[in-house]
């Protein structure tokens, strides 16, 4: 808490001095002593414009609990800010129709709200009600500012604000001319719209309407406040809906261009979620008016990382179809996606990995996509963030979607499959970035080219990575795709050599695989088994660890399930 200067409180001993001797310009002097106040640098107060009241009928009472309230303030204001005696003065203040007294109220609560570093109780909020309805304007700025500071520090609950019956005074004061009240409402709604709850009453109430007529407020900081409120309320599936019908969508699209990047980077955001919902889409992206298209493509070269990774969130969630995706790439969106890869931003670097994750998915992308530009951005990101999930499942799936035979030797002059490679060995890559890696490279080890660049940049840690994810249990996924690299590469004498080096490991996992209940993984030993045993070494070791008595057991297990499909085939003919 601030703590008074003993000018401050100079003054103050003075006027409780002076209401003693006189009461008829109470109003007045309450006033001017508050604003003498607030001018001072130990609140940290900004001026204000001194208006002139009329001459209000000053009620005993209120006379009564002014002069108690001087005093608490006097007196007591440090040590018990919130207390009974002043939350009773403060009821008084604000329900008062005297415009003077509710300013006292309304510059306490602001004072409270910039140094107070407590929860305020929930009987304070009931004055807000009164201090917001005032049609006093400086009672309306303060007591909406004071509510703003209070919701952004997170010392008052913001569904119970809702609850109290606080939201229609808030959208109200929206309606007003004055752009300081204007921005501290929109920042109110702003605030309050991140419950669930509180966007369902907010678009009840009808809040939507007046937030997209400040949307074009040329005051930047109304301007902002409103579009972040409707960003807010765009996580909510009705709003969505009630903001398609009020037109939002082409101002959310025309303040793309704003010049104030806060206010693109709202836009993009809320138009991002709307895109989530398919159904809005035609919306969106009526035929023959790509201008929202353009907009967001332009957007992602913008300096700004929030902005340009936003609108890469944007259009990944407009890339629905193969159409609109082919309207991307003429776009030229291509370069740009090349470098955002190179960002030093993270958020930019998985927004455009991602986008070009999708747009990868569709065979007539796939051609374009396969430049050596791309592909040695992929190599390069790889290499300098090989333990990002993100960016390593990502880039192994778009490789993947790209590796196509006739693309193959560019993939193999990227750096890519170095880069796969090298993920494998770091200790901080998650179980979902292996699992697409381990199957990008077993789809391309599939090539003989591609298996012998592969072999090229094998060692003894790489072998021993691959035998150990062959051989894991947990994960069989990874496991199989890993074992299915191994027998691609087991003609080679360069990694034959290596794998003597793990022959138990590997007879252990193939035995896993001879006996697990999928197909694919007893085909996959048995062909590895083969190829193994070709080698005099591991021909041995097999011999000794009754290998082929395993095999046999499975091959009786394969005719006994034999006889079993005729004898079902028969008796279904039959």
């Amino acid at each position: 808490m601030g703590q008074l200067c003993g000018r401050c409180m100079q003054l103050l001993r003075d006027f409780v001095a002076f209401v003693q001797r006189m009461s008829s310009d109470l109003v007045h002097s309450v006033k001017e002593c508050l604003i003498l106040i607030s001018k001072c640098s130990c609140l940290k107060q900004n001026s204000s414009k001194t208006r002139q009241l009329y001459k209000p009928i000053l009620q005993p009472h209120e006379r009564v609990t002014a002069q108690e309230f001087l005093q608490h303030i006097e007196t007591g204001f440090e040590m018990s800010p919130l207390g009974k005696d002043p939350l009773e003065a403060l009821r008084t203040l604000a329900f008062s129709e005297n415009p003077g007294l509710q300013q006292s109220a309304a510059l306490y609560y602001l004072h409270m709200s910039q140094h107070m570093n407590i929860p305020l109780p929930v009987e304070h909020l009931e004055p807000f009600y009164a201090l917001l309805r005032s049609a006093d304007l400086e009672v309306q700025q303060m007591s909406s500012l004071s509510l703003v500071n209070f919701l952004l520090e997170g010392h008052i609950d913001k569904e119970l604000v809702v609850q109290m019956g606080l939201l229609e005074p808030i959208l109200d004061l929206l309606e007003s001319e004055d752009p300081t009240v204007q921005c501290n409402s929109c920042a109110c709604i702003m605030t309050l719209a991140v419950s669930e709850s509180n966007r369902e009453a907010i678009g009840a109430a009808r809040g939507v309407t007046p937030l997209l007529s400040l949307a074009k407020s040329y005051d930047p900081r109304v301007q902002q406040n409103a579009v972040g409120a409707i960003l807010n309320l765009t996580q909510s599936e009705k709003i969505q809906q009630v903001l398609c019908k009020e037109g939002a969508l082409p101002l959310l699209a025309l303040l793309l261009e704003s010049p104030d990047s806060e206010v693109q980077y709202y836009s993009c955001a809320a138009l991002s979620n709307v895109a989530a919902n398919v159904q809005h889409h035609k919306a969106l992206l009526r035929p023959g008016d790509r201008f929202l298209l353009r907009t967001l493509i332009s957007l992602l070269s913008s300096s700004v990382d929030k902005v340009s990774s936003q609108a890469c969130v944007c259009l990944r969630n407009l890339a629905i179809s193969a159409d609109i995706q082919a309207e991307m790439v003429a776009e030229n969106v291509l370069s740009k996606l090349c470098s955002l890869l190179a960002s030093g931003s993270e958020d930019v670097r998985r927004a455009s990995i991602a986008l070009l994750w999708i747009l990868s998915q569709h065979l007539h992308n796939q051609d374009t996509l396969a430049c050596a530009e791309l592909l040695q951005s992929l190599g390069m990101l790889l290499s300098v963030h090989k333990t990002d999930p993100v960016i390593v499942g990502h880039t192994a799936c778009i490789i993947k979607n790209l590796s196509l035979s006739k693309n193959r030797q560019r993939i193999m002059e990227s750096g890519c499959i170095e880069g796969l490679l090298q993920t494998m060995l770091s200790t901080d890559t998650q179980e979902d970035s292996l699992r697409y890696v381990t199957s990008c490279l077993a789809e391309l080890a599939k090539q003989e080219g591609a298996t012998l660049h592969m072999v090229q940049w094998m060692d003894e840690h790489l072998t021993k990575c691959l035998v150990r994810l062959a051989g894991q249990l947990e994960h069989t996924e990874s496991s199989f795709q890993a074992a299915s690299i191994i027998q691609h590469m087991i003609g080679h004498e360069k990694m034959m050599l290596l794998w003597k080096h793990h022959i138990g490991e590997i007879q252990a996992y193939l035995k896993n695989f001879l006996t697990h209940r999928e197909i694919r993984f007893q085909q996959l030993g048995i062909s590895t088994f083969c190829r193994l045993r070709k080698d005099p070494e591991f021909s041995l070791a097999f011999r000794k660890s009754q290998m082929a008595k395993l095999l046999e057991q499975v091959r009786q297990q394969t005719e006994e399930t034999q006889e079993l499909l005729k004898a079902a085939i028969c008796h279904e003919d039959s």
